[in-house]
């Protein structure tokens, strides 16, 4: 058991390798949430092009929490802007949170000798079964054995 002295017990190797699996899936997330996010802000951007340099009095259609409702190019514009630039915010700090969660990532890989078999490697020590996939982990140090 764990004595308060700071002392703990090593968690074991599945545990290891199991909170690394799940770093890289929240990795993984992240990107994904920054991908679509990009796509929304170009979309936004398009929007903006087109109907900048129309007549501010013209009307155009927006789609609000879907209902399409009819507004002027002069209403919609100021909020397609602050959508725009809101979903850049978060897309910044998006990338602010991966940039940690790499750092974390690769501090949990050197705390506990993680290290990922590449296909190179595989094809150098024969082409064994578990170096087909890209990056195949390969376990952690453990020291209670």
């Amino acid at each position: 058991m764990a004595s308060k002295s700071g002392l703990r017990e090593p968690p074991s190797e599945q545990a290891v390798l199991n909170m690394y699996e799940s770093m890289r899936a929240e990795i993984s997330q992240i990107y994904s949430n920054i991908t679509d996010l990009e796509m929304q802000v170009s979309e936004h951007s398009l929007v903006i092009n087109a109907i900048q340099p129309l007549d501010q009095s013209r009307k155009c259609f927006r789609m609000i929490g879907g209902v399409l409702v009819e507004r002027t190019i002069r209403e919609v514009l100021p909020a397609v802007n602050r959508n725009k630039e809101g979903l850049e915010e978060v897309v910044r700090k998006l990338y602010e949170t991966l940039e940690k969660k790499k750092k974390d990532m690769s501090e949990f890989e050197a705390k506990y000798q993680i290290r990922l078999r590449k296909q190179e490697d595989s094809k150098e020590e024969g082409n064994k079964k578990e170096g087909n996939a890209q990056g195949v982990l390969v376990g952690a140090a453990s020291s209670s054995q």
